[in-house]
């Protein structure tokens, strides 16, 4: 299929499966050391990061040059931002909430239990997403048009992240915002900025692996299951559920987008004049 390299990118495959298991083993340790499992959140960025840099030196001397470098930079760019961006919202807070229940249910070892249900499907998880990552690093041939149209839906998902996240913090860190819901910026042309700029950054990493047809029917599954965590898993559907009782979030959904960006509806007078 177009030439692609499938035993070197099977050895490839090992490799990365190895680096999103270290980066998670090691998390777990440092999780057990400081009593606190939350820092498995920034470690999500990172076990990409390890994956594409993997990748990158694996795949020497069989997928484009431009390309592995390309596709390793994005990632690191996406993975690193977002881990510090999750290390600093979490910094001098407990446990997260959602851990503290997951724990509760432990049947047996709370510890054994985490590393079942958190690290080690996490990587697992790492490891399927980041697949257009791996695969374009094996694609030969120089990049194309689509390969720079992947590049610009990357860009415009990593600005909604940014963008996205800074706005948010701004308004959290505004003592006239307490208990008031954010619908300012880009959070008022969508309920979820961050989520639609990860499914724009992971469609757009996919389309640079597309260069190949081999690469692209053996990837589909990766953005798609990205898709799905992000509007029906553990992201969109998870906080609404957690925000539906708060003051002002009903109307404040009535007249956003539930996650691609479009002008909000006009308010009523039922919304009132606060910020939600």
């Amino acid at each position: 299929m177009n030439g692609f390299p499938w035993a070197a990118f099977a050895t490839g495959l090992a490799w990365s499966a190895a680096a999103a298991l270290a980066v998670m083993l090691v998390t777990f340790a440092l999780a057990l050391r400081t009593g606190t499992h939350r820092i498995v959140d920034s470690a999500w960025g990172v076990a990409f990061t390890a994956v594409a840099v993997v990748s990158c030196v694996a795949s020497a001397g069989t997928g484009d040059p431009g390309r592995r470098v390309l596709v390793t930079v994005l990632t690191a760019v996406w993975g690193l931002r977002l881990a510090v961006h999750i290390a600093r919202r979490g910094r001098g807070h407990g446990e997260d909430p959602r851990y503290e229940r997951l724990l509760a249910k432990a049947p047996g070892s709370r510890s054994a239990y985490a590393l079942r249900t958190v690290y080690l499907l996490q990587g697992a998880l790492v490891w399927l997403v980041s697949l257009p990552v791996q695969a374009a690093q094996y694609v030969p041939g120089p990049l194309t048009a689509l390969a720079w149209t992947g590049t610009a839906l990357w860009a415009v998902g990593l600005a909604f992240e940014a963008v996205g996240d800074a706005q948010l913090a701004r308004f959290k860190a505004d003592p006239a915002s307490r208990g008031r819901i954010m619908d300012r910026g880009l959070w008022s042309w969508t309920r979820h900025p961050n989520y639609f700029g990860d499914f724009c950054v992971w469609w757009g990493l996919y389309l640079i692996a597309c260069e190949s047809s081999a690469a692209a029917a053996v990837c589909l599954v990766s953005p798609v299951v990205m898709s799905l965590l992000l509007t029906q898993g553990s992201g969109k559907r998870l906080l609404e559920r957690h925000m539906a009782d708060r003051p002002g979030y009903a109307a404040y959904r009535a007249r956003t987008s539930g996650f691609f960006p479009r002008p909000p509806r006009r308010r009523t007078s039922a919304d009132g004049g606060s910020a939600g």
